[in-house]
């Protein structure tokens, strides 16, 4: 066969696809670092809707509490950045999960968990702990150091060896999820819990008790998703409404209560919003992913793979 001859567009082609494909790669990179954050952060939000059914406005300001607690306990601790994140890891969602076990006791038991009168009251929660974290650690962003700064070398660029343990500790933890809620008593509990509460309580199931773990459990794992990112991104005071809107987002197109679809929408959102945001602009992502739930909404209201209500 004869040679290409000079000037032919093959090689040039070729040399674009290979100029292109590091970007796309680092593109797809922070794309899944992006996912398995927001996977945690929109599983908890959806673990509360699935079996209490309400909806938790104040799960961005859980978020921004432990991405705040993470860096005092950091600077507290002596014995470096690992020492500093390890011991975040482990007090700060046991803080946030013991400040929703008070919210859940004081304020959604007391409002018998009505689903209009949760959203006004976790609204004025937000605005709280948004003012209280405000007055206890000040305005300014908070920097946490990585426990190790290791990078991965690839033929292109070095990539960051945290970002990947990130990813890898959101996959733990939500294989850990799926166990606990398909193979474990509690997790039978909660399942008959959010197909009827009466049933629940006739079989004697606590479903009160239930309730405050799940809670818990949702507020926890935020503050593990925000104790996981914050060497990443700064600790702020008003950081909260990006992961708020985000794990609505997922939760919205994944299927409202649908553990499944919030994970798998996240990884979509995740993905496209480091794509988009790496060739385009970050402000292109949201509104492809605002575009995204409208569609849903319009198209199949109860989500990607929530169930029709009956």
């Amino acid at each position: 066969m004869a040679g290409l001859r000079p000037g032919h567009p093959f090689p040039s082609c070729t040399a674009s696809l290979l100029a292109f494909f590091p970007h796309l790669l680092l593109a797809l990179l922070e794309g899944t670092v992006a996912a398995a954050v927001l996977a945690l952060s929109a599983l908890g939000l959806s673990l509360v809707f699935g079996v209490m059914r309400v909806v938790n406005v104040a799960h961005g300001e859980f978020f921004m509490l432990g991405a705040m607690l993470a860096w005092w306990v950091a600077k507290m601790v002596p014995g470096g950045p690992a020492m500093g994140f390890v011991a975040a890891l482990i007090v700060a969602p046991l803080l946030v999960g013991a400040l929703a076990f008070v919210t859940e006791r004081l304020l959604l038991r007391r409002i018998k968990y009505d689903p209009e009168a949760t959203i006004v009251a976790t609204i004025g929660l937000m605005f709280v702990i948004q003012q209280l974290a405000l007055s206890v650690f000040g305005a300014d962003a908070k920097a946490v150091s990585a426990p190790f700064t290791y990078r991965i070398a690839l033929p292109w660029f070095g990539f960051s060896g945290y970002k990947l343990f990130v990813v890898v500790a959101s996959i733990f933890i939500l294989l850990a999820v799926w166990w606990v809620l398909a193979k474990t008593k509690w997790g039978l509990v909660m399942r008959v819990t959010q197909f009827d509460r009466e049933t629940a309580t006739a079989f004697g199931i606590p479903v009160n008790q239930v309730y405050s773990a799940v809670f818990v459990a949702g507020a926890a794992l935020v503050a593990v998703a925000a104790v996981l990112i914050v060497p990443i991104q700064q600790a702020h005071y008003l950081m909260g409404l990006d992961p708020l809107l985000m794990s609505f987002i997922v939760v919205i197109i994944g299927g409202l209560g649908s553990i499944k679809g919030s994970v798998i929408a996240a990884v979509i959102i995740g993905l496209a919003d480091g794509v988009i945001s790496m060739f385009f602009s970050p402000t292109l992502a949201s509104i492809i992913a605002t575009l995204a739930v409208a569609l849903v909404l319009v198209f199949r209201p109860q989500g990607l793979f929530g169930v029709e209500p009956r």
